[in-house]
């Protein structure tokens, strides 16, 4: 069985957000559309606290994009963004959300980013993404949302490394650098993810 994946499409990354990933809100019709098409349609949540370490503003003389160590892991440090509760942590309200079964919060621990669906960026904790695909006979996944080059990557890394057959698909995703998604894009299609 394939499932449709959607990776955080959330007001804060799409335009007017605090970490607006551009032309982000190209993708919500397409992704409507592709929802009837598949049996088993979940979607990831971006859900911060409000201390979430992975922002710049909780590292005094630091900016937004800065790269730091963090408890032992490279991290960019991100505008404020998805705050547990906030209008920005929603889904926006062009997004169909009638045929999403389940939805899985990730980035919840403060001391750890957590980009992936499937694990934090330390791979420390499952967010039980993997168990409840497998659970519901899934073999494959086909992914969509925000950012390319990060989320949506990670996820798609992590879903082939738990043994999936991984799409990524392009056309309803947008990177915030395009260089950072050109070499996520090669790196996924070398560990045998199909890109279209």
């Amino acid at each position: 069985m394939k499932a449709l994946l959607l990776i955080d499409i959330q007001n804060d990354f799409l335009p007017g957000g605090s970490l607006a990933v551009p032309g982000g809100h190209e993708i919500l019709p397409l992704v409507n559309d592709l929802q009837p098409t598949y049996d088993l349609v979940v979607a990831t949540q971006d859900w911060h606290p409000a201390q979430h370490q992975s922002f710049a503003s909780q590292h005094p003389g630091r900016q937004p994009f800065e790269q730091i160590d963090l408890h032992g892991l490279p991290q960019t440090l991100w505008p404020d963004h998805c705050v547990q509760g906030t209008a920005g942590a929603e889904f926006s309200p062009a997004l169909d959300q009638h045929r999403i079964e389940a939805i899985f919060r990730k980035g919840t621990t403060p001391e750890i980013d957590s980009y992936s669906g499937f694990f934090d960026n330390g791979h420390r904790k499952s967010t039980g993404l993997a168990d409840y695909l497998r659970g519901r006979g899934v073999q494959e996944v086909h992914l969509c949302g925000l950012a390319a080059d990060f989320c949506v990557n990670f996820s798609a890394l992590d879903a082939l490394q738990e043994g999936f057959q991984v799409r990524f698909l392009e056309a309803a995703t947008r990177a915030i650098s395009a260089e950072g998604y050109a070499q996520a894009r090669q790196e996924l299609q070398r560990r045998g993810a199909q890109i279209g």
